[in-house]
């Protein structure tokens, strides 16, 4: 039997596949590290317990597909109904019995493999709608997923941390986050640096007469920024340190 591969051969594409494809790879071990019991325990996200967020990645998987499927075909297909019916679909899905809950998102990430998989190349240019209106190439959706399970795996909270998340995929998020902040107007006097890289990572503010600063290492900025907490991080305005931190400008 002659194996499948990706139809397309950019490289650039096939790199953020492969981080999607790692992420999915560790989100899975995270999660079979629990035992069925300790689904119910809380998660990093306020309200949600570790149920809620393997039936979040698992019904994203879904969506995603749904959006991949619409380049490929051409027929609208939208990541969900609604917003209310995708709250509603996360709820009952954190109802279900563990071994469902586990199949949801095997089979769920399966399904989005093999559209990824299957999507001929031109296709990946084709336009789709994501769930907040934005209408970007099909090559975007790769981008969404990995950012769903490398940040998700860490809020199962069970060992994972954003120094566990490629370096290259952190860089992205922040400049996502940033550029969220930014074009809302809620990064005004605020500067956020990374330290101990071998080039300057400066957001925010940065024509500011008196900001707060926030520091911190690559992990720590990305932790404190998706709003994770902001242990690893300083603050200072105007030469003197801010206690504790601020809270990060909300991001989604």
């Amino acid at each position: 039997m002659v194996a499948r591969h990706d139809q397309t051969t950019d490289p650039v594409l096939l790199d953020g596949l492969l981080q999607a494809r790692r992420g999915t790879a560790f989100f899975a071990r995270k999660l079979n590290e629990l035992t069925d019991a300790e689904l119910d325990g809380d998660s990093l996200l306020p309200g949600w317990t570790r149920r809620h967020v393997v039936a979040h990645v698992g019904y994203n998987a879904r969506a995603v597909a749904r959006l991949v499927e619409w380049a490929a075909t051409g027929v609208e297909t939208p990541m969900y109904p609604s917003v209310e019916i995708r709250h509603h679909e996360i709820d009952f899905g954190a109802t279900l019995s563990p071994i469902a809950l586990r199949n949801l998102f095997d089979h769920s990430a399966v399904h989005l493999n093999v559209e990824w998989r299957d999507l001929p190349a031109d296709n990946w240019h084709h336009k789709v709608k994501t769930v907040q209106g934005r209408v970007v190439p099909a090559e975007e959706t790769v981008w969404m997923r990995t950012r769903e399970v490398w940040v998700h795996a860490v809020d199962l909270a069970n060992g994972a941390t954003f120094k566990d998340i490629p370096a290259p995929v952190v860089e992205r998020l922040l400049m996502d986050i940033t550029g969220a902040w930014h074009a809302r107007g809620t990064d005004k006097d605020l500067v956020v640096k990374v330290t101990g890289q071998p080039s300057a990572l400066v957001f925010g503010d940065t024509a500011a007469d008196s900001p707060t600063v926030v520091s911190g290492s690559l992990a720590a900025i990305a932790q404190w920024a998706t709003g994770r907490g902001t242990d690893g991080t300083t603050a200072e305005r105007d030469g003197g340190p801010v206690t504790p931190a601020p809270p990060a400008p909300a991001w989604i």
